[in-house]
């Protein structure tokens, strides 16, 4: 699986550390919410509209936000300045569903996930992927 994964992201235009929060955040929401679909589907078949409603109430920004603090004294010094960058970045939406709290905690947990996958750090990825089903 890492091959793959890193055949995917090999030459990319820059470090993962150069892309602006909303890039990191643009590949780390499509990253949780592939991790979350694919967990779903582990369970067995089901009706899609059963998994759809399953896999949203693990993406939306309440649900991430909620997962930040499960996870944020697990992350080291790094993880928790990519988040920050994520979370204190000047978002061009805002949440239809969500108070801003929430929206910008989830924008800094999909910064974290875009940056650990745009970095081929897939094993610290998943640890804290594994966390969202804890």
């Amino acid at each position: 699986m890492d091959t793959i994964l890193n055949e995917l992201i090999k030459g990319q235009a820059c470090g993962a550390d150069e892309y602006s929060p909303a890039v990191l955040a643009y590949a780390g929401d499509a990253v949780f919410e592939l991790y979350v679909r694919t967990s779903l589907i582990k369970g067995g078949n089901q009706p899609v509209n059963k998994l759809n409603r399953a896999a949203t109430a693990y993406v939306k920004a309440e649900a991430q936000s909620a997962f930040y603090e499960r996870i944020k004294d697990s992350l080291s010094e790094e993880e928790t300045r990519i988040f920050k960058r994520g979370r204190n970045s000047k978002p061009a939406t805002t949440a239809k569903n969500a108070n801003i709290r929430d929206y910008l905690n989830a924008t800094g947990v999909e910064c974290l996930v875009g940056y650990l996958y745009l970095s081929g750090e897939f094993e610290r990825l998943f640890e804290i992927l594994d966390m969202v089903f804890a």
